[in-house]
């Protein structure tokens, strides 16, 4: 009997105001056959720092948060705080 556990990012999804939502999905495998599968959908904002965070979530987040994108979500957050 063996056992895995694998850990992917099965979707990305990156709203409007431009945060990032992903799910990992985690896979335990048993001789080849699937036995159990969580999901854990963590968010990331333009403010967050990714270094802890998957290749191919920092390659969508990079390519989201152009200029115009910063800009709008900075001035959202400027006039929740008046």
């Amino acid at each position: 009997m063996s056992l895995t556990k694998t850990t992917t990012v099965d979707q990305i999804t990156v709203t409007e105001n431009g945060i990032v939502l992903y799910r990992e999905a985690t896979r335990i495998m048993e001789d080849g056959n699937e036995i159990s599968k969580t999901y854990h959908r963590p968010s990331m904002r333009m403010v967050q720092d990714l270094t802890d965070v998957t290749a191919q979530v920092v390659a969508i987040c990079n390519a989201a948060w152009t200029q115009e994108v910063i800009d709008a979500y900075n001035a959202q957050i400027a006039a929740q705080a008046e």
